[in-house]
């Protein structure tokens, strides 16, 4: 049975889950646009000037899973597009709320 495409970018960890980001600093509006082969792309209004856009993605993602500030870190690529994210919680709702982070409607990926 094939996984799911819509959960390519995360994967469950003892903790939480491990969300694959592939971040564009600089758009006009905050919003995630799809998938890039297993990462969930995000385009981010913030700069990539001094952590402004992490920061942004970073308070993007806790307000998109309803979570507090605090339950979202990041792990890796801080100075990169390529993000490894960590969500903090194993709620049964938090991998809907994931799955749903993807837009509806015609692939937007690319």
């Amino acid at each position: 049975m094939a996984a799911d495409p819509r959960e390519a970018f995360f994967a469950v960890t003892c903790q939480g889950f491990l969300l694959r980001v592939q971040a564009v600093p600089g758009a006009g509006r905050t919003e995630v646009a799809g998938l890039v082969g297993d990462r969930l792309k995000i385009r981010l209004a913030a700069p990539p000037e001094k952590g402004a856009a992490n920061r942004e993605l970073l308070a993007f993602l806790a307000a998109r899973l309803g979570l507090p500030r605090q339950a979202v870190r990041l792990l890796h690529g801080a100075g990169s597009r390529a993000k490894l994210v960590a969500v903090d919680g194993l709620e049964p709702e938090l991998r809907q709320r994931l799955r749903q982070l993807l837009p509806e409607g015609p692939d937007r990926s690319g």
